[in-house]
């Protein structure tokens, strides 16, 4: 996939106002480390996350996403009566149906013929949505395309810690340890056609593979029988998850480079989704990229789904770390197993 006429015009992002550290966490399942004769420390050593951000009981996933739209408007070169398409990507909602992207659409006070709707795809629903816009853009369709995402972990972690200790088991826990790098956070992009806006970062292009004969590595939500208002522990085979997803973004990799016809010395910059310490590690060793190259958050904002790959990318060009005409790839891998790589020219 190639595009020509398709840039980001502007982020906004919300970070979540209460702070969790992993020494928290590891307070509360004081009783299962007794239990399972665990150090403390374990947590941040296994996956380099020192903190996480939660929202506060209750808070709607609307709200964030109205936050950060907000604020990606209050810097975009467009208003919002130009916005053709609003696209909610979150994993988490505020309600089966309707789609939240209704909810984010009245709060931002977009026009009736604004597109409206949500796409879920794990961790990856952002990325998704992006290409979405760009086709409908590069096809002349649409003008401006505005993407939002609120990711909430505060409730799940809190069900996992209290599973945990009722059952203070090893199996257990090493199936929910992932979940306890979880955090909230939300994010907006705003995408624009190059007739109305060609001051931003051009997307140059993109791949896309899967692997999904590795879908129930990891796995959170309603099963058959469940009723829905019960919320699920999220279930994580985290070693499968490492190997088989390196092995499927060491590929994408490759094709992705191939297609933007990158040479050796390209990208510039990388943006991946964060995971934790490991992850980062091994991918970087399989697809030969310098740590320097890489801009990370989830030390302090852990594992935000969907939220994390876009509030990364927009908190590094905030920093500086993404300069004018560097060539930056989004690195995104989510569960299922889902692969998606955009190049950007920033």
């Amino acid at each position: 996939m190639l595009y020509s006429k398709v840039y980001i015009d502007s982020f906004g992002h919300e970070l979540a106002p209460n702070v969790v550290t992993s020494e928290d966490i590891e307070k509360q399942l004081e009783p299962l480390y007794k239990a399972l004769h665990l150090q403390k420390g374990q947590l941040e050593a296994l996956t380099g996350i020192r903190e996480r951000r939660f929202w506060d009981p209750d808070y709607k996933m609307s709200e964030g996403a109205v936050c950060a739209g907000q604020k990606a408007l209050e810097h975009a070169s467009v208003s919002p009566e130009d916005i053709d398409m609003l696209i909610y990507c979150g994993i988490c909602k505020d309600y089966l149906e309707p789609a939240t992207a209704c909810a984010v659409a009245h709060g931002l006070g977009l026009r009736p013929a604004t597109q409206v709707y949500d796409v879920s795809n794990a961790c990856l629903g952002v990325l998704n949505a992006m290409l979405q816009v760009a086709n409908a853009i590069e096809l002349g369709q649409i003008q401006a395309g505005l993407l939002v995402s609120c990711e909430s972990s505060r409730q799940v972690i809190e069900l996992t810690i209290r599973h945990l200790l009722e059952t203070k088991d090893m199996n257990t826990f090493k199936n929910t340890v992932a979940t306890l790098t979880g955090g909230c956070g939300a994010v907006a992009i705003l995408l624009t056609s190059a007739s109305i806006a060609d001051s931003g970062h051009r997307i140059l292009g993109g791949v896309v593979k899967n692997a999904v004969e590795y879908h129930q590595l990891c796995t959170w939500g309603l099963g058959t029988g469940i009723s829905a208002g019960e919320m699920q522990l999220i279930q994580t085979e985290s070693v499968g998850v490492l190997q088989n997803g390196v092995a499927l973004g060491t590929q994408t990799f490759k094709e992705f480079k191939k297609e933007l016809s990158w040479p050796d010395d390209k990208p510039d910059k990388i943006i991946c989704h964060q995971v934790g310490a490991t992850h980062r590690k091994i991918i970087l060793e399989s697809i030969g990229v310098a740590e320097e190259k890489d801009f990370t958050t989830f030390k302090f904002l852990g594992n935000i789904g969907s939220v994390s790959l876009p509030i990364t990318a927009a908190i590094a060009s905030e920093r500086d770390f993404l300069r004018a005409n560097d060539e930056v790839g989004f690195l995104g891998i989510g569960s299922g197993l889902n692969c998606l790589m955009l190049g950007i020219k920033w």
